[in-house]
């Protein structure tokens, strides 16, 4: 593990990690921007991503457990203050890494197996709802997320954060057609919402099951709650709904026991 100490801000093997804000939507050459110390150390042993390069400064290197990083990945070593510099905003974990997600399998060989449980995502557009259903996900063991064209990048910087490195722990894949991956499947389809049929209490899900989530406010569209079968959590006083993260852990802890 090359430890390399940078003393000019301009030096170009920063680029990357210049004006962290700014280019946290427009991508950095297919990479990601992983911050914080817990999420490093998840990124270091993910298995489905791969870390890059690391930007820290003397005094948080020496608290980072890099038992885990590969051998010939850079550590990147800077003053906090030119670290605050170059990312454009003050980095007070004084922990950043770059990464690039790459799993090890398919979609087709994680959903092997008699029992199977996927977190669904559609139209999740709201970085921190992304990060916590990402948390949950690996909070309760799910096999798979995933997710439509509509959904935000679960690799957002913040989502990242959110998730506490959940989204390095648990593999998740975009599809076109959320119904038609539920049939290639032979995944059974619960859809979340406050119409739904039944109570969360009285679903005993099949061994093969998809939780489907979508944004809060205009929720699931009509095709996709019409091939699930539509699941409630009943609530005190006619409050109808929840925030979807916090829907998520009560609808995993139970589908996932």
């Amino acid at each position: 593990m090359p430890i390399i100490e940078i003393l000019e801000a301009a030096d170009p093997r920063l680029d990357l990690y210049r004006d962290v804000k700014d280019r946290d939507l427009t991508g950095r050459d297919g990479l990601f921007m992983a911050e914080g110390k817990v999420v490093l150390e998840r990124l270091f042993v993910s298995e489905h991503a791969v870390c890059i390069s690391v930007l820290t400064t003397h005094e948080r290197l020496k608290t980072l457990d890099v038992s885990g990083l590969a051998s010939d990945v850079p550590v990147y070593v800077v003053p906090q203050g030119m670290m605050d510099t170059v990312a454009g905003f003050p980095i007070h974990r004084g922990y950043l890494a770059l990464g690039r997600y790459a799993p090890k399998q398919s979609l087709t060989d994680v959903l092997t197996g008699p029992r199977v449980r996927v977190l669904a995502l559609s139209a999740i557009a709201n970085t921190d709802n992304m990060g916590g259903l990402m948390r949950n996900a690996a909070a309760f063991g799910v096999d798979a997320v995933i997710l439509d064209a509509e959904c935000c990048d679960p690799l957002y910087r913040k989502a990242i954060r959110v998730s506490v490195g959940g989204v390095l722990k648990v593999p998740h894949y975009r599809v076109d057609d959320m119904v038609a991956t539920f049939r290639e499947y032979d995944l059974t389809a619960y859809a979340l919402s406050p119409s739904g049929k039944t109570a969360l209490d009285e679903v005993r899900p099949a061994p093969r099951s998809a939780f489907l989530f979508g944004a809060e406010g205009p929720g699931l569209r009509p095709q996709l709650m019409a091939a699930c079968q539509t699941v409630r959590i009943d609530m005190h006083g006619g409050f109808d709904s929840l925030n979807v993260a916090t829907t998520s852990g009560i609808v995993l802890y139970h589908m996932c026991k």
